[in-house]
Protein backbone atom coordinates (compact mmCIF):
# COMPACT_ATOMS: atom_id res chain seq x y z
CA UNK A 1 0.00 0.00 0.00
CA UNK A 2 1.13 3.52 -0.78
CA UNK A 3 -0.47 6.85 -0.03
CA UNK A 4 -3.41 7.83 -2.22
CA UNK A 5 -4.05 11.55 -2.69
CA UNK A 6 -7.76 12.35 -2.79
CA UNK A 7 -8.79 13.45 -6.26
CA UNK A 8 -11.05 16.48 -6.67
CA UNK A 9 -14.74 15.70 -6.86
CA UNK A 10 -15.88 15.61 -10.50
CA UNK A 11 -18.22 18.40 -11.53
CA UNK A 12 -20.94 15.89 -12.47
CA UNK A 13 -20.79 13.93 -9.20
CA UNK A 14 -23.30 15.95 -7.22
CA UNK A 15 -26.05 15.59 -9.80
CA UNK A 16 -25.14 12.08 -10.91
CA UNK A 17 -24.67 10.48 -7.50
CA UNK A 18 -25.10 12.59 -4.35
CA UNK A 19 -28.44 14.26 -5.03
CA UNK A 20 -30.02 11.09 -6.39
CA UNK A 21 -28.83 9.18 -3.34
CA UNK A 22 -30.00 11.74 -0.82
CA UNK A 23 -33.37 11.94 -2.56
CA UNK A 24 -33.70 8.17 -2.25
CA UNK A 25 -32.90 8.45 1.45
CA UNK A 26 -35.64 11.08 1.77
CA UNK A 27 -38.14 8.54 0.48
CA UNK A 28 -36.79 5.72 2.63
CA UNK A 29 -37.42 7.70 5.82
CA UNK A 30 -40.81 8.97 4.70
CA UNK A 31 -39.88 12.51 3.61
CA UNK A 32 -40.79 14.23 0.40
CA UNK A 33 -37.89 13.46 -1.98
CA UNK A 34 -35.83 16.45 -3.00
CA UNK A 35 -35.76 15.34 -6.65
CA UNK A 36 -38.48 14.33 -9.01
CA UNK A 37 -37.73 11.12 -10.84
CA UNK A 38 -39.38 8.94 -13.40
CA UNK A 39 -41.00 5.71 -12.39
CA UNK A 40 -43.22 4.69 -9.48
CA UNK A 41 -42.77 5.97 -5.97
CA UNK A 42 -40.66 3.78 -3.72
CA UNK A 43 -42.94 1.52 -1.77
CA UNK A 44 -42.47 -0.93 1.06
CA UNK A 45 -40.61 -0.46 4.31
CA UNK A 46 -39.69 2.97 5.58
CA UNK A 47 -37.31 3.55 8.44
CA UNK A 48 -37.65 6.05 11.30
CA UNK A 49 -34.13 7.42 10.89
CA UNK A 50 -31.44 7.43 8.23
CA UNK A 51 -29.11 5.40 10.44
CA UNK A 52 -31.71 2.64 10.61
CA UNK A 53 -31.59 1.97 6.86
CA UNK A 54 -29.88 -1.39 6.16
CA UNK A 55 -26.75 -1.13 4.03
CA UNK A 56 -28.32 -3.39 1.39
CA UNK A 57 -31.22 -0.98 0.84
CA UNK A 58 -29.26 2.03 -0.40
CA UNK A 59 -29.65 2.36 -4.19
CA UNK A 60 -26.19 1.83 -5.73
CA UNK A 61 -25.83 5.21 -7.40
CA UNK A 62 -22.14 5.10 -6.41
CA UNK A 63 -21.61 2.73 -9.33
CA UNK A 64 -22.19 5.68 -11.63
CA UNK A 65 -18.94 7.17 -10.31
CA UNK A 66 -16.80 4.16 -11.24
CA UNK A 67 -15.52 5.54 -14.55
CA UNK A 68 -14.57 8.82 -12.85
CA UNK A 69 -12.78 6.91 -10.09
CA UNK A 70 -10.82 4.86 -12.60
CA UNK A 71 -9.66 7.97 -14.43
CA UNK A 72 -8.98 9.99 -11.28
CA UNK A 73 -6.95 7.24 -9.63
CA UNK A 74 -5.05 5.98 -12.69
CA UNK A 75 -6.95 2.67 -12.81
CA UNK A 76 -5.17 1.38 -9.69
CA UNK A 77 -6.69 -0.29 -6.65
CA UNK A 78 -6.26 2.06 -3.70
CA UNK A 79 -5.28 -0.78 -1.37
CA UNK A 80 -3.12 -2.96 -3.59
CA UNK A 81 -1.62 -0.19 -5.75
CA UNK A 82 -2.09 -2.56 -8.70
CA UNK A 83 -3.56 -1.71 -12.09
CA UNK A 84 -7.14 -2.85 -12.72
CA UNK A 85 -7.46 -4.17 -16.25
CA UNK A 86 -10.47 -3.05 -18.28
CA UNK A 87 -11.84 -6.51 -19.02
CA UNK A 88 -10.53 -8.62 -16.15
CA UNK A 89 -9.62 -6.23 -13.34
CA UNK A 90 -13.14 -6.23 -11.85
CA UNK A 91 -12.99 -2.72 -10.32
CA UNK A 92 -15.47 -1.68 -7.66
CA UNK A 93 -16.35 1.28 -5.46
CA UNK A 94 -15.35 0.73 -1.85
CA UNK A 95 -16.92 2.82 0.90
CA UNK A 96 -14.03 3.53 3.24
CA UNK A 97 -16.57 4.31 5.96
CA UNK A 98 -19.06 1.45 5.46
CA UNK A 99 -22.65 1.98 4.44
CA UNK A 100 -23.87 0.03 7.47
CA UNK A 101 -22.36 2.55 9.89
CA UNK A 102 -22.19 5.89 8.10
CA UNK A 103 -25.33 6.65 6.08
CA UNK A 104 -24.20 10.24 5.63
CA UNK A 105 -21.13 9.06 3.67
CA UNK A 106 -22.88 6.62 1.34
CA UNK A 107 -23.03 9.13 -1.52
CA UNK A 108 -19.85 11.14 -0.85
CA UNK A 109 -16.98 11.16 -3.34
CA UNK A 110 -14.27 11.46 -0.68
CA UNK A 111 -15.50 8.26 0.98
CA UNK A 112 -14.98 6.23 -2.19
CA UNK A 113 -11.86 4.20 -2.94
CA UNK A 114 -11.27 2.53 -6.28
CA UNK A 115 -10.91 -1.07 -5.25
CA UNK A 116 -10.37 -4.54 -6.70
CA UNK A 117 -13.53 -6.54 -6.10
CA UNK A 118 -11.58 -9.26 -4.29
CA UNK A 119 -10.42 -6.70 -1.72
CA UNK A 120 -13.82 -5.06 -1.45
CA UNK A 121 -15.51 -8.38 -0.70
CA UNK A 122 -12.93 -9.22 1.96
CA UNK A 123 -13.04 -5.77 3.54
CA UNK A 124 -16.84 -5.69 3.90
CA UNK A 125 -17.68 -3.55 6.98
CA UNK A 126 -14.18 -3.39 8.48
CA UNK A 127 -13.28 -0.02 9.92
CA UNK A 128 -10.06 -0.82 11.80
CA UNK A 129 -7.84 -0.78 8.74
CA UNK A 130 -5.46 1.75 7.30
CA UNK A 131 -7.06 4.16 4.86
CA UNK A 132 -4.77 4.51 1.81
CA UNK A 133 -5.30 8.26 2.07
CA UNK A 134 -3.70 8.22 5.55
CA UNK A 135 -0.85 5.88 4.60
CA UNK A 136 2.68 7.29 4.75
CA UNK A 137 6.03 6.20 3.24
CA UNK A 138 7.58 3.08 4.81
CA UNK A 139 4.45 2.08 6.70
CA UNK A 140 4.41 -1.01 4.49
CA UNK A 141 7.16 -3.08 2.90
CA UNK A 142 7.39 -6.16 0.70
CA UNK A 143 9.22 -9.39 1.32
CA UNK A 144 10.42 -11.00 -1.89
CA UNK A 145 10.06 -14.68 -1.05
CA UNK A 146 6.33 -15.16 -0.57
CA UNK A 147 5.61 -11.65 -1.90
CA UNK A 148 3.75 -10.68 1.23
CA UNK A 149 3.24 -7.12 2.36
CA UNK A 150 4.69 -6.63 5.84
CA UNK A 151 4.95 -3.78 8.31
CA UNK A 152 7.56 -1.25 7.22
CA UNK A 153 10.26 0.50 9.20
CA UNK A 154 7.99 3.44 10.02
CA UNK A 155 4.79 1.51 10.71
CA UNK A 156 2.95 3.46 13.44
CA UNK A 157 3.17 1.71 16.78
CA UNK A 158 -0.17 3.13 17.87
CA UNK A 159 -1.96 1.52 14.92
CA UNK A 160 -1.09 -2.12 15.56
CA UNK A 161 -4.69 -3.32 15.28
CA UNK A 162 -5.24 -1.44 12.02
CA UNK A 163 -1.92 -2.59 10.58
CA UNK A 164 -2.62 -6.23 11.41
CA UNK A 165 -6.07 -6.15 9.80
CA UNK A 166 -4.74 -4.33 6.74
CA UNK A 167 -1.93 -6.82 6.21
CA UNK A 168 -4.39 -9.69 6.35
CA UNK A 169 -6.49 -7.91 3.74
CA UNK A 170 -3.53 -7.29 1.43
CA UNK A 171 -2.06 -10.78 1.58
CA UNK A 172 -4.79 -12.89 0.05
CA UNK A 173 -3.19 -15.63 -2.11
CA UNK A 174 -4.33 -14.05 -5.38
CA UNK A 175 -2.77 -10.73 -4.34
CA UNK A 176 0.58 -12.35 -3.55
CA UNK A 177 0.46 -14.19 -6.87
CA UNK A 178 -0.13 -10.97 -8.80
CA UNK A 179 2.86 -9.32 -7.11
CA UNK A 180 5.02 -12.35 -7.92
CA UNK A 181 4.02 -12.24 -11.58
CA UNK A 182 4.83 -8.54 -11.95
CA UNK A 183 8.20 -8.83 -10.26
CA UNK A 184 9.16 -12.04 -12.06
CA UNK A 185 8.29 -10.47 -15.41
CA UNK A 186 10.39 -7.44 -14.52
CA UNK A 187 13.38 -9.54 -13.47
CA UNK A 188 13.09 -11.49 -16.74
CA UNK A 189 13.07 -8.16 -18.61
CA UNK A 190 9.64 -8.91 -20.02
CA UNK A 191 8.40 -5.56 -18.70
CA UNK A 192 10.27 -2.34 -18.04
CA UNK A 193 10.72 -0.44 -14.81
CA UNK A 194 8.65 2.37 -16.27
CA UNK A 195 5.81 -0.06 -16.94
CA UNK A 196 6.08 -1.44 -13.42
CA UNK A 197 6.03 2.06 -11.92
CA UNK A 198 2.82 2.80 -13.78
CA UNK A 199 1.06 -0.52 -13.15
CA UNK A 200 2.39 -1.45 -9.71
CA UNK A 201 4.14 1.52 -8.10
CA UNK A 202 4.41 -0.04 -4.63
CA UNK A 203 6.43 -2.91 -6.12
CA UNK A 204 8.72 -0.51 -7.97
CA UNK A 205 9.29 1.48 -4.78
CA UNK A 206 10.17 -1.65 -2.85
CA UNK A 207 12.53 -3.04 -5.49
CA UNK A 208 14.34 0.26 -5.54
CA UNK A 209 14.50 0.48 -1.73
CA UNK A 210 15.84 -3.06 -1.44
CA UNK A 211 18.41 -2.64 -4.22
CA UNK A 212 16.75 -5.24 -6.44
CA UNK A 213 16.35 -3.22 -9.62
CA UNK A 214 17.77 -4.65 -12.81
CA UNK A 215 21.15 -3.41 -13.95
CA UNK A 216 20.83 -0.05 -15.69
CA UNK A 217 17.64 0.92 -13.86
CA UNK A 218 17.61 3.49 -11.13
Amino acid sequence: MIQVVLAPEPAVFDAKVRQKGLSAIDEMVGRQPRLKRRGPKRTGTTWPREQDIPATEFPPYWRDSLDDLRISYHHRCAFLALYLEHATGNPSVDHMLPKSKHWEQVYEWNNYRLCAATINSRKQDLTDIIDPVDCRPDWFALELVAFQVVAGSKAPADKLVEMTATLELLNAPECRKQREEYITEYWKKEISLRYLERRAPFLAIELRRQGRLMKGDS
